[in-house]
């Protein structure tokens, strides 16, 4: 099954019952399945919103009032909405945001890209706020982690963005959907329209300076909770490697390819995959940086992830960096080469 369909079948299987999208490539397909398929969601509803913007205040709504909501687009699509996405992180409204990165800055092009680490991992809009940000690495991944998601957004009441690119939206690969959990989230916040008890109310329009402080010190310490209890990370051949290879999604999968290259030629090289990279896995690479000296940060731009592996390792070990932006898919060949040199060096 196709990548960007996986996504929408999962959502759907995982209780997604809104859906507010606009046409971008190359994530179309997941808006076509949702048109197609919310149908038989019972209670489910699509809607071709008229912009970007407007997509992701209407999955505003729609988690307001209970739904479990989700909008999706690629890369400059998504910077439209950052806005609502800081909006759903202060109002504390849990939604699914997927993005399949395509070549940037500005238009760019529609090949894939992961020129979009900051903006996930940074927040990537306005104010103090964070999105726990999933990077899948296969289609099978895709559909697990889309289903986590929305067990994520709800269980911390907070924005959760799905970072794939265009290669993994339109690969096909054979995938099995497991049974979703049963939804459980606090009911105190939807607005319902019971009328029982004390009037509900969501805003992120606090005025006064030490309300605000105040809200933004709950937020972060609802971040601090998710950066000890979230992180994930894989590990291939890690233990006896001298050189580790950091990479995630489409890269990792290269990146795999690479190691297996070189293991033929005797280079003791592994990998460490991040699949939250936020909450980044900081504290698994600073452990590596024990007996590793040599990490290769290889990522499909100019170097975004760098930052945040320089950060877990504190000025311990040699970081080197391999990229190829602006749409270009390296080959396991090439990144072979990459290791080989950095194996001679050390």
């Amino acid at each position: 099954m196709q990548g960007n369909r996986v996504i929408g079948e999962a959502a759907i299987r995982a209780g997604c019952r809104f859906y507010a999208g606009y046409p971008i490539t190359p994530q179309n397909e997941l808006t076509e399945y949702m048109a197609d398929n919310m149908r038989r969601a019972k209670g489910g509803t699509f809607i071709q919103a008229e912009s970007e913007i407007a997509a992701v205040n209407m999955v505003l709504g729609a988690s307001a009032a209970g739904a479990r909501a989700m909008t999706s687009s690629s890369s400059p699509g998504i910077s439209l909405k950052q806005e609502g996405i800081s909006s759903l992180a202060a109002d504390e409204l849990p939604a699914v945001i997927v993005n399949i990165m395509r070549g940037g800055p500005g238009l760019g092009n529609i090949l894939p890209s992961q020129g979009d680490y900051f903006q996930a991992t940074r927040g990537g809009g306005h104010g103090d706020y964070r999105t726990i940000v999933l990077a899948p690495a296969s289609v099978q991944e895709l559909a697990d982690l889309t289903m986590d998601a929305f067990d994520l957004a709800d269980r911390y009441r907070n924005p959760v963005l799905i970072l794939a690119d265009g290669m993994m939206g339109q690969m096909s690969e054979p995938v099995e959907f497991s049974e979703p959990a049963p939804r459980q989230y606090p009911e105190c916040y939807v607005l319902n329209g019971k009328g029982q008890g004390k009037s509900k109310f969501i805003r992120a329009l606090i005025l006064d300076a030490i309300r605000m402080e105040e809200h933004n010190w709950k937020l972060y310490r609802k971040y601090q909770v998710i950066t000890q209890k979230e992180v994930r990370f894989e590990t291939f051949w890690t233990d006896d490697a001298e050189i580790l290879i950091v990479a995630y999604g489409t890269a990792a999968r290269i990146a795999k390819g690479a190691i297996k290259r070189s293991r033929e030629l005797g280079i003791p090289v592994g990998l460490i995959r991040p699949i939250t990279l936020w909450p980044f896995p900081m504290d698994v690479i600073r452990a590596f940086a024990e007996r590793v000296d040599n990490f290769l940060v290889f990522e499909m731009n100019t170097g975004q992830m760098i930052e945040d592996v320089q950060l877990a390792l504190a000025g311990v070990g040699k970081v080197h960096f391999y990229g190829r932006p602006g749409g270009v898919i390296p080959t396991p060949a090439e990144l072979a080469k990459v290791i080989a040199y950095h194996a001679r060096k050390k």
